[in-house]
């Protein structure tokens, strides 16, 4: 609603109502995408274009996000259970230990400036593709010292020399040192409380933070890809140093509240959005739905689950329609929202959203298909094509599953942890 005061995202949003409102393109018996049908093949084919010939001269201007583009083609095929043969294995880590900087940090390309988003793309894609081998060729001790040097006093991480502080920074840092067996307590001192001083008043997670001590505030709004590293940054940390009883912790109660909102309604198909506001948009589909297993597990070690263990507070079933009708391109690969175009970033997380979204629907039967209130938490869906059969209910998971704290298989992100873990390589105290 504008109110009478139309504002660009107000008609922003009644042109994606438009377009969501109905089938995205006709139903036709040489496509999947209007039964509500994940295409498997159609996305493998855009996948093995991209990996194989090269991917289109728009995307040159990611060439310092070179290790992101790898990790999104391959974490997407490992969800569409498909893994690379040896050779392939070989030219993907060859090319990802090419970015390994004398820092022991990678960059976004080879030669490039060690930085810690490149390097958790890095090491995730190297835990896909990698092995024993190669994983001992990653150089920890000075990844670790470069991880130090980047260490602010009030706890936090710049995610590069002279770069900025933000949670995507401090989470990917924290991830890759729990991959690696890394995690001291020397690293993490006081980053606990640097991430919980994130938390706005809305109950999602802000870029930073802004003053010093006590008198510091979140800076900006919550968004939803702050709140995911937000989230799953404090889970590593109480996965690895649970915290002192009666000390502070973040609001799980706002928390839950402010996630569940970012869910649309039914003109919306139930996307999620990432901040109070604005469009739903499919890369929120794990930004945002990634985020309730996390939760789920904080409030499960505080007591909390009671009755709602027993039902989804957000709409799986819901979101399984959204990605299947609106995010899915008919040339192949995931989008945004219609009418955009696909790319590698929003295939991979609509497909990692996905996943959680089937793994969610299978572990619970008792999701209300009943008409609800639009501010209910388990609202109804509605499956556009009525005629034409649909995977958005009651059929099993057609993707792999993935980690909630790294967006990894967990047979890769077990696999590397194991290694680390194991007595082939010296332990971090």
């Amino acid at each position: 609603m504008d109110d009478g005061y139309p504002t660009p995202t107000s008609i922003s949003q009644k042109a994606t109502v438009a377009l969501l409102v109905q089938p995205p393109i006709s139903p036709s018996s040489a496509s999947k995408i209007p039964q509500g049908i994940l295409d498997n093949n159609l996305h493998l084919g855009y996948l093995g274009r991209h990996l194989l010939q090269g991917l289109p001269a728009r995307y040159t201007s990611q060439d310092a996000s070179q290790s992101w583009l790898l990790f999104w083609s391959l974490q997407s095929l490992s969800l569409l259970k498909v893994e690379l043969d040896e050779g392939n294995k070989k030219r993907a880590s060859d090319t990802i230990l090419a970015m390994q900087n004398p820092a022991g940090a990678f960059g976004g390309g080879p030669g490039q400036a060690p930085h810690l988003l490149p390097t958790y793309a890095a090491i995730c894609t190297m835990g896909i593709v990698g092995s024993p081998s190669t994983w001992s060729q990653i150089n920890r001790p000075s990844l670790y010292q470069f991880f130090m040097s980047l260490k602010e006093p009030d706890g936090s991480f710049r995610v590069s020399q002279r770069g900025e502080v933000d949670v995507r920074g401090v989470y990917c840092l924290l991830a890759v040192a729990k991959l690696l067996g890394m995690m001291t307590r020397e690293l993490v001192l006081g980053t606990r409380e640097w991430v919980r001083s994130c938390q706005t008043y809305e109950g999602g997670f802000a870029s930073a933070t802004i003053g010093v001590g006590e008198q510091s505030a979140p800076l900006g709004e919550a968004h939803g890809g702050y709140t995911f590293c937000a989230l799953a940054a404090w889970v590593l940390l109480e996965s690895e140093f649970p915290s002192d009883k009666g000390s502070k912790s973040i609001n799980l109660k706002s928390l839950r509240r402010w996630l569940v909102n970012m869910q649309g309604d039914e003109d919306e198909l139930y996307g999620f959005r990432g901040r109070t506001n604005k469009l739903v948009d499919g890369c929120y589909s794990w930004w945002v739905g990634g985020c309730f297993k996390l939760l789920a597990e904080l409030e499960e070690r505080r007591g909390m689950s009671g009755k709602d263990a027993e039902e989804p507070i957000w709409n799986p079933e819901g979101l399984k329609q959204y990605i299947l009708y609106a995010a899915q391109h008919p040339a192949g690969g995931l989008r945004d929202k219609p009418p955009k175009s696909p790319d590698m970033y929003h295939t991979l997380y609509c497909l990692a959203g996905l996943s959680v979204a089937q793994y969610a629907a299978t572990a619970s039967t008792t999701t209300s298909t009943s008409t609800t209130s639009s501010t209910s938490t388990s609202p109804t869906f509605r499956t556009i094509a009525q005629s034409a059969p649909s995977q958005t209910s009651n059929a099993p998971p057609s993707l792999n599953a993935t980690d909630p704290l790294f967006n990894l298989t967990q047979t890769h992100a077990e696999a590397m942890m194991a290694y680390f873990k194991s007595g082939e390589v010296e332990a971090f105290q």
